[in-house]
């Protein structure tokens, strides 16, 4: 079953959203192959996801945790805080605080955290169809990028 979500609503509420996310969550003119992620995302990941979204072009800074620059963990931090969820600072401590969830049972709003030796050095979060919002590195800005490296873990915030 598909949540019906008022789109109009949505874009009201998050500023400017990028088209993927708002057709992922209509559940319409899904990315190709996104079928099986279609599925009604949580009250909190769904506004989560649409906070993050609505901070495109927003500056990386660097432990910056809102609301006009952000680093990776800050965006998360922040898009979930303002969900009304609370996370840890860093991407290590919010991997360690969410659930773990299969790459075939990742939903739009669930946390992509990459990692290398078995250590998490960065955090996004999932808008479906392969790609993340995320705010990458110093010099550049919160984006959605499709996702880069098959080095990643899902995890789902309580």
């Amino acid at each position: 079953m598909t949540a019906q979500i008022h789109v109009p609503s949505l874009v009201s509420r998050a500023g400017a959203v990028s088209a993927l996310t708002v057709a992922a969550f209509g559940a319409s003119m899904l990315a190709p192959g996104a079928a099986s992620e279609a599925h009604a995302a949580t009250t909190h990941a769904s506004k989560a996801l649409l906070v993050a979204a609505s901070k495109k072009g927003s500056p990386y800074g660097y432990g910056a945790t809102g609301p006009s620059r952000f680093d990776c963990s800050g965006l998360t931090l922040y898009s979930y805080k303002k969900a009304g969820k609370k996370l840890p600072r860093t991407a290590q401590q919010q991997y360690n605080k969410t659930r773990r969830v299969s790459a075939g049972g990742r939903k739009q709003g669930d946390l992509v955290f990459f990692h290398s030796g078995g250590s998490v050095y960065h955090v996004g979060i999932y808008a479906g169809g392969g790609k993340i919002w995320h705010s990458p590195k110093s010099g550049s800005w919160v984006k959605l990028e499709k996702i880069w490296t098959r080095s990643v873990w899902y995890g789902r915030v309580g």
